[in-house]
């Protein structure tokens, strides 16, 4: 069985996790979705690597057309040491209503270079349920790219007055409104003089390979 890539072996996680958990495989777009890629078309290109070195079996005409081989993957190299950028953790952020957020730059977390298609400027861990169903989970690492300037559309962390969340920016009559991606929450429409971007989101790490 030939060796996987630090992505392939956490993509062929995230499959397992879904088939244990929910009894189906994830679609190419909650891939995209979970490691922050542009488009489904990146995760397709590692699902075809995952099946040419036998871990899966693709079905195209399916959605979730992902058969998962009965095979133990060999452990990942870990990257060389000018592979890696030492990205800073900064502390938590709300997923849910907004937390104070605690800025300490003392602690960083090594990341292979290229990981995500953004380099990220810092990590936040998530605390909270409000973005489940954006693949943001409690306990998550996200990345974040430092930014006032955010589209319709993304995943931002926001400043509201000192405190910080994480949403999907939206606008309503001219007016910000940061949406949850659960339901058990409700919209929360903030004055663009209250509201303060502190950047975007780019990726997430759960399962680190190597220790944080």
């Amino acid at each position: 069985m030939r060796q996987l890539t630090l992505r392939q072996a956490e993509i062929l996680e995230f499959i397992r996790d879904n088939l244990e958990r929910d009894g189906i495989p994830p679609t190419r777009a909650e891939i995209a979705l979970r490691f922050g890629f542009n488009s489904r078309t990146a995760a397709v290109d590692h699902l075809r690597a995952l099946e040419r070195k036998g871990y899966i079996h693709l079905y195209p005409d399916r959605s979730r057309g992902i058969q998962l081989l009965m095979t133990d993957p060999e452990p990942a190299q870990p990257p060389d040491e000018q592979d890696i950028e030492w990205i800073p953790l900064i502390g938590q952020v709300a997923a849910g209503l907004p937390i104070e957020a605690i800025e300490q730059h003392d602690e960083k977390v090594p990341l292979p270079k290229g990981l995500f298609a953004t380099s990220p400027t810092f990590l936040l861990r998530v605390r909270g349920d409000s973005m489940k169903d954006a693949g943001i989970l409690e306990g998550d690492l996200i990345a974040v790219y430092k930014t006032s300037i955010a589209r319709k559309g993304q995943i931002v962390v926001a400043r509201i007055d000192e405190e910080v969340t994480v949403k999907y920016l939206d606008y309503e009559n001219g007016i910000p409104k940061l949406l949850p991606a659960n339901a058990a929450y409700q919209p929360m429409l903030i004055t663009s003089e209250k509201l303060v971007i502190e950047g975007v989101y780019v990726g997430l790490i759960r399962h680190a390979p190597f220790s944080i």
